[in-house]
């Protein structure tokens, strides 16, 4: 347990993409954390519902008692709070272009992802609005070891987080192969290198439980748009 005065509670979920990235740069940085687990979807906690009341969701970090929500916001604040092993680049350009990224796979790529696994009397136009999105991500890599450069970073944390262990989950689930190796070479490349990594690998769901969950979802949002 951290001392009180640098106290650092995260409330998230184990499936969670949001919550798995926070965990990751927890991790990076050594910073030691107390985890309490929630299954948002089906009940919400007293506790988070008293910690984030408007949006009622995970990630919820508790620092020094003071609440952050939005996971781009936390990463941003554990970088800026614990200095060592920086995730953001330095150079305000580099840094500009990562937020812009990060804010392109969490706005545009899942957004047309999860498009993908629920709409399944469109899915050729789908997976070819999917692939033409994670075709720029393909671009950015090449050339990289990791898209923060040398070694993991702010970008790698958010793109990790998202595609390979929740969105491609999703997809195996479907039988759709969105990534596939001759078409995306450098990005699968970049998926087995992270994958090395300990603490990503501490933060990666189980994969057949994960992909049950990701298809419990892709169930209730196509059972919630009949009844809409």
């Amino acid at each position: 347990m951290a001392e009180k005065e640098e106290y650092v509670k995260l409330i998230g979920s184990w499936a969670s993409p949001f919550s798995r990235r926070v965990e990751m740069a927890l991790k990076l940085k050594g910073v030691p954390y107390d985890y309490s687990d929630e299954d948002y979807l089906v009940t919400k906690s007293p506790l988070l519902l008293q910690l984030n009341p408007i949006y009622k969701k995970v990630p919820v970090f508790v620092h020094k008692g003071k609440v952050l929500l939005e996971s781009h916001l936390i990463l941003e604040y554990i970088d800026q709070t614990w200095t060592r092993n920086p995730i953001l680049p330095q150079d305000p350009y580099g840094k500009a272009m990562a937020r812009f990224w990060a804010k392109f796979v969490d706005e545009q790529v899942t957004l047309i992802g999860f498009r993908s696994l629920v709409k399944s009397e469109e899915i050729d136009v789908a997976i070819k609005e999917a692939q033409e999105l994670i075709t720029y991500l393909e671009k950015e890599i090449t050339g990289k070891m990791f898209f923060g450069g040398e070694t993991i970073g702010f970008l790698d944390i958010v793109v990790g987080s998202m595609i390979p262990f929740c969105l491609v989950r999703g997809w195996e689930g479907m039988g759709i192969d969105m990534i596939p190796k001759e078409k995306f070479p450098e990005l699968n490349r970049w998926i087995e290198k992270i994958k090395e990594i300990e603490i990503v690998r501490e933060c990666i769901p189980n994969r057949e439980k994960n992909i049950e969950h990701m298809m419990k979802i892709v169930g209730r949002i196509k059972a919630a748009s009949k009844t809409a």
